[in-house]
C-alpha cells in the first residue's frame, strides 16, 4: 500500500492518510510509535486528531489521546538480523477528528450496533451521525486539500503538504511526535496557495522565486472566528524541522514530483549540509532545502537521523522509545512501575470509541 501511495504522489496526487487510532494502550497511557501503513509512508500526507471540545475557540485545541504518535518504526533487516527503524516524525498535521457529526448511510450498521451515535440531525432524510477518529480528521484534510487545490492547480503534492506544514497552528504541550508541524489552518493555506506562482513547471529550479511578482507580503498569522494565532512557518524533513521564509520565497528542491521530503538531507556538528553545502549572508543551503535567519531547528528541538530523535522531552532510538515516563522495547512495556512482556495490548476499540464517544476502529 506504501508503495501504491508513492506512485500516486509522484505522479501527482495529493494522498491523505489517517495517522491512526492506537496512540494509549489497553490501560489509556500514552503511547509513541503506532503510526501504521500507508500512514508512515514519507510521501503521504499524514494525519493525526485533535479535539476542539465543541467550541469556535482554537486556543482550547488539543491532540486526542487515541490519536496515533511517531515516529514511524518501518525498519529493514541487515544479514545479522539486526533492525534499523526509520524513525520519520509523523503525523505531519492535525484536525479536527472528535466527536465529528458526518453523512450517515441509510440501514447503516454502526447505528444499528451503536443508536447512541446518531447525531439526531434528519434534513430532508438526509441523517447524520458523530464519529471519532484520524479518518475524520483525513477527510477534514481531504477537503482542505480540494480546496487549495482549487485555488492554484499547479500545486504539486509536496507544496501542498508545504502550505498545510507552514500555516499550521502549534498547538501548546504538543511535541512533533503528536501534532506534526500543528493544527491545519484552512484559512492561512488558502491565503499562502494563491500567492504561490502558477507558472512554474514541476521541475523548476532550486532557489526560483515561488511567489507571484507583486503579492503582498506573507503575513505568517491568521485570525479566524475572533481567535488569532502565529503560523507554524516551518515544515518537518523526516528528521528534522526546518523553519524560515525562505521555505516560501524561494521554490526547494523537495517540491519537485518524485522527491520525498528531507531526501539527501544530511546533519552533522549541528549544522545542516549537503552535496556542495553553500553557506552565504546567513542563508543556509541544505541539500535542495532553504532556510533563512540562521535557523536550522525549530523551537529548540533537535532532530538527528542517527537512529536516535530527541524533541518536547521525548527520546527515541532504534528498538527503544523513551517518552512522557514510558519506556517501549521489543515487545517489552514498562509504565509507573508496571512490566508488561510478550502481551497483547488490546487496540483501539470502536466499541468504546475516541475521547468520550464512539470512534472508527483502527483503519
Amino acid at each position: 500500500v506504501c508503495r501504491a501511495v508513492r506512485r500516486l504522489v509522484d505522479t501527482g496526487v495529493v494522498v491523505v492518510a489517517a495517522a491512526g487510532n492506537d496512540g494509549r494502550d489497553g490501560g489509556g497511557r500514552k503511547i509513541y510509535g503506532t503510526v501504521h501503513s500507508p500512514a508512515n509512508e514519507p510521501s503521504a500526507l499524514t494525519v493525526g486528531a485533535t479535539n476542539t471540545f465543541g467550541t469556535d475557540a482554537r486556543g482550547d485545541d488539543v491532540v486526542t489521546t487515541y490519536s496515533s504518535r511517531g515516529p514511524t518504526r518501518s525498519h529493514w533487516t541487515d544479514e545479522s538480523g539486526a533492525r534499523h527503524y526509520d524513525n520519520l516524525i509523523k503525523p505531519d498535521v492535525v484536525a479536527p477528528g472528535n466527536k465529528i457529526v458526518a453523512a450517515e448511510a441509510a440501514d447503516n450498521l454502526l447505528v444499528r450496533q451503536f443508536p447512541e451515535i446518531d447525531a439526531g440531525v434528519n434534513n430532508r432524510g438526509n441523517r447524520m451521525m458523530r464519529l471519532s477518529g484520524t479518518s475524520m480528521s483525513a477527510g477534514v484534510v481531504s477537503g482542505a486539500a480540494a480546496l487549495v487545490l482549487e485555488a492554484n492547480p499547479t500545486l504539486t503534492p509536496n507544496m501542498v503538504k508545504m502550505i498545510f506544514m507552514y500555516t499550521a497552528q502549534q498547538l501548546a504541550g504538543q511535541n512533533y511526535f503528536e501534532q506534526g508541524a500543528g493544527a491545519l489552518n484552512v484559512e492561512g493555506a488558502l491565503r499562502l496557495a494563491r500567492m504561490v506562482r502558477t507558472d512554474l513547471s514541476h521541475a523548476a529550479q532550486f532557489g526560483t522565486p515561488l511567489l507571484v511578482r507583486g503579492a503582498p507580503e506573507v503575513q505568517p498569522r491568521s485570525i479566524i472566528a475572533g481567535q488569532g494565532f502565529p503560523w507554524a512557518q516551518g515544515i518537518l524533513l523526516n528528521h528534522t524541522y526546518a523553519t524560515g521564509a525562505e521555505l516560501v520565497g524561494k521554490y526547494q528542491g523537495i517540491y519537485d514530483l518524485g522527491v520525498i521530503f528531507g531526501d539527501g538531507v544530511i546533519f552533522g556538528d549541528g549544522i545542516i549540509i549537503g552535496d556542495a553545502a553553500k553557506f552565504t549572508n546567513g542563508v543556509i543551503f541544505g541539500d535542495h532545502v532553504l532556510t533563512s535567519n540562521g535557523v536550522i531547528f525549530g523551537d529548540g528541538n533537535v532532530f538527528c537521523d542517527s537512529g536516535v530523535l530527541f524533541g518536547g522531552g521525548v527520546i527515541f532510538s532504534d528498538r527503544v522509545i523513551f517518552g512522557d515516563g514510558v519506556i517501549f522495547g521489543d515487545g517489552v512495556i514498562f509504565s509507573d512501575g508496571v512490566i508488561f512482556g510478550d502481551v497483547v495490548l488490546k487496540p483501539f476499540d470502536a466499541t468504546f470509541g475516541g475521547d468520550s464517544t464512539v470512534g472508527m476502529s483502527p483503519q
